[in-house]
């Protein structure tokens, strides 16, 4: 394993829940403006989602006094306190750009059955699984830099 994987593996978030495109999100964002900082939440539904580990992004879109805004977020930025999981939305497209184009009822998104317990289970299994997974990638990753440094060791 590669020291920049190993780097990266540390800084992953576990506390984010597990979500895709159509799903309307509370995005809870610490805002430091001059000495004083502040929680600001930006809900929308998210429109697409890009990248894996550490660079990985995702967009969301909210109608705000009949303008649409959109902000990417980097899932891992330390400046989200939390992320909040409001609805899953009923889609079948990984972006939904389109929605751009769409007013009123027509950007509407269908809610998928199960709700809360849906999202619970998400969240709680997403979280579980990287708990027993961050500690044999970080033992993994000092085993292997230690190999590397014994190996360049003996070639000198």
């Amino acid at each position: 394993m590669n020291v920049l994987d190993a780097v990266d593996s540390a800084s992953l978030r576990s506390d984010i829940p597990n979500f895709r495109a159509g799903d309307e999100l509370k995005v809870h964002v610490r805002v430091i403006e001059g000495s004083k900082s502040r929680i600001q939440v930006f809900q929308g539904v998210v429109i697409g989602r890009q990248g894996s580990g550490v660079r990985e992004t995702f967009n969301i879109r909210k109608i705000s006094y009949g303008v649409g805004v959109e902000r990417i977020f980097p899932v891992h930025a330390p400046v989200i306190e939390k992320i909040e999981l409001v609805r899953k939305g009923d889609v079948r497209r990984a972006k939904l750009y389109f929605l751009r184009d769409l007013r009123g009822k027509a950007a509407k998104i269908k809610e998928k059955r199960g709700g809360d317990d849906l999202a619970a289970a998400y969240s709680t299994t997403t979280t579980s699984i990287l708990d027993e997974v961050k500690p044999v990638v970080a033992e993994a990753t000092v085993e292997a830099v230690v190999e590397n440094t014994d190996a360049q060791t003996t070639e000198a």
